[in-house]
């Protein structure tokens, strides 16, 4: 598929509206580009793909080729999806597990998960203007190069104003966020079980306008 979608763009340059490249984005389930990223979300539950990767992390489903320690490996991050064993210990949804750089482990079997690679050669890690940490959330793991938090917040409730740096995202629950980010018009964000996505820096509040309270696995990076 990247070969294809790279000869479409050498064809067609700066074309993606381009009937063939809607033909391609129909064809490979929804294909979303940003800067440095690229992401492949699986229209197979339980299939394995790379989904994501930037110049930060690279992230896949349901494999996990830096399972063994090596040098282009990172730190890594395995997600829980569904209920799991990893190493021969239990796992549910939401649950994560760091292994760093030097130590290698087994894939996880019997359920869905997600493999987080810290890439260790990535660049400078951009912060949020304003230094203000977030409230309410729980902090999974913590470290010199990132940090891991669940990011929780009940159907009505607002997290006042604070900042994040660079970040993956991993959705857990459906549900509504609407956001208040300096400098820029609110908007509303529908949350998408399972969705993975690399976040730049923001300083904002939020509030949970949805059902369902938010919950999110985030791995966020340190400047």
């Amino acid at each position: 598929m990247p070969t294809l979608f790279l000869a479409l763009l050498l064809t067609f340059p700066g074309s993606l509206t381009h009937p063939a490249w809607r033909t391609l984005q129909r064809a490979a389930s929804p294909l979303v580009g940003t800067p440095g990223s690229f992401l492949l979300r699986s229209t197979a539950p339980g299939a394995a793909s790379g989904l994501f990767e930037n110049d930060y992390v690279a992230v896949h489903k349901n494999a996990a080729p830096c399972a063994a320690a090596a040098q282009k490996c990172g730190d890594r991050i395995i997600v829980a999806l569904s209920d799991l064993q990893l190493s021969g210990k239990p796992m549910k949804r939401g649950d994560v597990s760091v292994f760093p750089a030097t130590e290698s482990y087994q894939a996880p079997s019997g359920g869905d998960f997600l493999e987080v690679v810290i890439k260790p050669t990535h660049p400078p890690v951009k912060g949020p203007t304003v230094l203000i940490p977030p409230q309410k959330n729980s902090v999974l793991y913590d470290s010199e190069k990132f940090f891991i938090f669940e990011e929780k917040l009940e159907p009505g409730d607002t997290r006042e104003r604070h900042g994040h740096a660079q970040r993956l995202v991993v959705v857990i629950n459906e549900t509504s966020m609407q956001q208040w980010p300096d400098g820029r018009a609110a908007l509303t964000k529908h949350q998408v079980p399972n969705d993975v996505h690399f976040n730049e820096p923001v300083v904002h509040a939020v509030k949970n306008t949805g059902t369902k309270p938010v919950r999110n696995i985030v791995i966020e990076l340190k400047p």
